[in-house]
């Protein structure tokens, strides 16, 4: 199948010009990513409020029928993936992904929306996902699931680069967006952040998100790879993530709360083979310096606290209140209960 003169269009933009996909992106040891309808249940909460970002000019609207077509190409036909490569079959067109941290508010990358006319033009999308197996994602989605930009709240770009001796050095700063959308969301609930730290070499991690333009993508078995310098804009995973997942929001496995966003990686997308095609790259496990991740700390005070996090907080509260009190009753017994023998 030719691809449209749309499609060609979005795949220039897609390979070429954007910052989301730039940033090369690789499997480390076993390919972790699974489908929507494929991971397990218990975690289809972080994917119900995951988004894909979307070019507003490659939607094509339908408003007698209420949805908007997503211009999507064939990811096999277009990077000439060898025969069996997963998720070859499948359609790709998202640039970059996010995730819902308020009622109208979308976290992603700093590099993937740069300017308010980045804003204005970007489209955040909900559901583009296989939710069944043999099935592929919808071509198109309801304008219901489709928001836009009211403004950018908060952003930071801040990565510095010298030379020395022809040598050049860069150290990553801060990379991340929180995004005002037009319009409260709904049928999907705000993603809860980790507010108290802690997080350390060897935790468990997982990520959500939209890798190489790709539906929906559940990617378990990660974990924080290096210690956690506490001055740095970054931690380092071992996730398996492409351009696209920039912007995605990356988990805490053991609690459930976002610990960051995810910026950056390592190698490239694909190596070639001797039969001409080309498949993913893969390293094995434990090499490589790691992908990046911003820590949510920049906008931990930017975003607030989900239901969840205050019935917590609540509880907490309650729960202290009251070990507190058995404390003092069980350290001040009652006057009856004291007895003198002289």
């Amino acid at each position: 199948m030719k691809l449209t003169a749309l499609k060609l269009a979005l795949l220039s933009t897609l390979a070429l010009g954007s910052n989301a996909l730039a940033a090369d992106k690789i499997i480390y040891g076993e390919d972790d990513r699974v489908d929507y309808y494929a991971m397990p249940e218990s975690f289809r909460w972080a994917a119900d409020s995951t988004v894909s970002l979307w070019k507003k000019k490659s939607m094509l609207p339908d408003l007698a029928a209420g949805k908007y077509t997503l211009g999507a190409f064939n990811l096999g036909q277009a990077y000439n993936l060898c025969p069996g490569t997963r998720f070859a079959d499948q359609d790709a067109g998202a640039n970059c992904s996010g995730a819902l941290v308020g009622e109208d508010l979308i976290l992603t990358a700093g590099h993937c929306i740069v300017t308010e006319s980045d804003c204005r033009g970007t489209a955040f999308v909900f559901g583009f996902a296989a939710k069944t197996e043999g099935q592929p994602a919808p071509a198109s989605v309801p304008s219901g699931e489709v928001y836009t930009c009211a403004k950018i709240i908060k952003r930071q770009l801040l990565n510095t680069t010298t030379e020395v001796d022809n040598v050049e050095t860069t150290v990553f700063g801060g990379d991340y967006a929180l995004i005002k959308l037009d319009r409260p969301v709904k049928n999907h609930k705000p993603l809860a952040i980790n507010r108290g730290g802690g997080l350390k070499k060897g935790d468990g991690l997982f990520v959500t998100g939209h890798p190489l333009g790709l539906p929906f993508k559940f990617t378990p078995g990660g974990m924080v790879v290096k210690n956690v310098d506490p001055q740095a804009a970054f931690f380092s995973t071992n996730l398996d993530t492409f351009g696209g997942n920039s912007g995605s929001p990356v988990f805490n496995a053991a609690t459930g709360l976002i610990e960051g966003v995810h910026v950056r990686g390592e190698g490239q997308h694909f190596v070639p083979t001797f039969e001409g095609c080309t498949t993913y790259l893969v390293r094995p496990p434990g090499t490589g310096s790691g992908g990046h991740v911003t820590k949510i700390d920049f906008l931990a005070a930017d975003i607030p606290p989900t239901a969840q996090e205050n019935a917590a907080a609540k509880y907490r509260d309650v729960s202290a209140k009251e070990i507190k009190n058995r404390a003092v009753s069980a350290e001040l017994p009652s006057p009856e209960s004291v007895r003198f023998d002289f």
